[in-house]
């Protein structure tokens, strides 16, 4: 028996490879699928099968792909319906790998069609159990995102305490949960940065597996703490109950290099986005006017599905030498496939052409405390709610201003004012000072290092610390 968890952090999302006697399974595979059929070679094994948890929201799955490259058949929960050949599934439906045993476990509540799949092993033991976006470790897939006329949150919590109790708390306490996300992901409020542990541990710590916790109590918390997901989740469901453009042909066409001419023809042609993905640092020295910044050194993929609202949006890139089809590969992750080239040679090329290139004013956070002290000044706090009211600087006219929403509140702004624009580390203000420029703002001051360095300068106060209850 071999099992392996691939874990892809920028997405906090898990993959799993499970292989038994020259057969494998792969469950919730990432859109590229070469990982894992060159895995599945490189073992002498043939995918047999491919297995889904739910239509997944906050990424691209490769199951069709997959499947059509391997033979495999894809496997989901009892209700989906897809564009696409699959075999539907039953609960307590078993499904032979080897001498293995996978046990289908229909288990709704985050979305109608969720399912676990439980491991069986030749001795008729049950070591690990991949849980999907029913149960993470240290919280529950959120009810709110499957949503219909006639099912509410309400109605889906309901149907997740039940799954919980009935289904996965049912099983021993030495079975290993293998959900499909951890920290960082917003299909949940409050994951642990673990990315496993045993059912009788999460039922000591997990919060929403409380013994005694009645189903009314178990609906109230789960549903509390929870914010709008970001605006690329249901196209990105979508996108997985239908057929979408081969990983490998997105790369033929977007993986191409760009004379400063070319690149100019297509972004004002075209209407393309130019996205800058390089570290902020880089960026906050000097860049394209009216690009955007979101860096390949953060959480790349979730920010550009929520920003970027035109899921089809024309892309051209201003990318580090050699991480160019890196950066268009993470983009088709999640369902931004219309990259059109990047700039070859990069912001070298574009000043070596007498281009124009702008720059953000950037202060440590010393100058910043000193600025305060001295003028009247408005500060922008891009963090998310729940970091805000966690802690956040003492100041008159500090505004709470989070990064996700900023498409919808930018035109609460005055163009008039100065603003100086800080996230927990540099990273986020970067992002959100070059999309309000985008959009006509201009007078900037970006803190350099962020609450981080922020709270370690003497001069600046900040609120008592709260232990903030979600995450999202």
């Amino acid at each position: 028996m071999y099992v392996e968890q691939l874990y892809t952090g920028c997405l906090a999302e898990a993959a799993y490879y499970i292989e038994s006697n020259g057969e494998a399974a792969v469950i919730d595979p990432l859109r590229e699928t070469t990982p894992y059929i060159e895995m599945a070679e490189r073992r002498g094994a043939k995918i047999k099968y491919v297995f889904l948890t739910h239509f997944h929201a906050d990424f691209v799955s490769g199951h069709v792909d997959l499947a059509n490259q391997t033979g495999a058949t894809i496997v989901y929960g009892p209700s989906a319906k897809a564009d696409f050949d699959f075999h539907e599934g039953k609960d307590g439906e078993e499904f032979s790998i080897g001498d293995l045993t996978l046990r289908l476990l229909h288990t709704p509540g985050h979305t109608m069609e969720s399912s676990s799949y439980l491991l069986v092993d030749a001795k008729g033991e049950t070591p690990y159990v991949f849980t999907g976006d029913t149960l993470f470790i240290g919280d529950v897939g959120r009810p709110d995102l499957a949503v219909k006329s006639d099912l509410t949150q309400e109605d889906l919590a309901r149907h997740l305490f039940k799954s919980l109790r009935n289904k996965l708390m049912t099983l021993p306490d030495d079975t290993i949960i293998y959900p499909n996300h951890g920290a960082g992901s917003a299909c949940g409020k409050n994951l642990s940065k673990e990315t496993y542990d045993t059912m009788g541990h999460q039922k000591e710590v997990n919060y929403a597996l409380r013994a005694d916790m009645t189903e009314d109590e178990f609906v109230k918390e789960v549903l509390t703490g929870l914010v709008a997901p970001p605006q690329y989740f249901p196209k990105n469901a979508v996108m997985n109950k239908g057929v979408n453009k081969s990983f490998e042909d997105i790369i033929r066409d977007s993986n191409r290099g760009l004379s400063v001419e070319e690149f100019k023809a297509i972004w004002k042609n075209e209407n393309a986005l130019v996205l800058d993905v390089r570290h902020h640092n880089n960026y906050v020295k000097e860049h394209i006017k009216r690009s955007w910044f979101i860096g390949l050194d953060g959480n790349f993929a979730p920010w550009v599905g929520a920003l970027i609202e035109d899921i089809k949006q024309p892309i051209l890139l201003v990318a580090p030498e050699g991480r160019e089809e890196e950066t268009i590969t993470r983009l088709a992750r999640v369902g931004y496939d219309n990259v059109r080239g990047y700039l070859d040679g990069g912001i070298k090329a574009w000043e070596a052409a007498g281009e124009e290139v702008s720059a953000i004013m950037n202060m440590n956070a010393r100058e910043f405390a000193e600025n305060i002290a001295n003028h009247d000044v408005d500060v922008l706090d891009v963090r998310k709610e729940s970091e805000y009211y966690s802690e956040h600087l003492v100041h008159d006219h500090v505004t709470n201003f989070p990064l996700d929403t900023i498409n919808s509140t930018y035109d609460q702004l005055d163009k008039s004012k100065e603003y100086y624009v800080h996230c927990a580390g540099g990273y986020r203000s970067v992002i959100a000072i070059s999309i309000l420029r985008c959009k006509g703002y201009e007078d900037f001051i970006n803190i350099d290092g962020g609450f981080g360095a922020m709270k370690n300068e003497p001069a600046l106060k900040m609120t008592e610390y709260v232990c903030p209850t979600t995450m999202l």
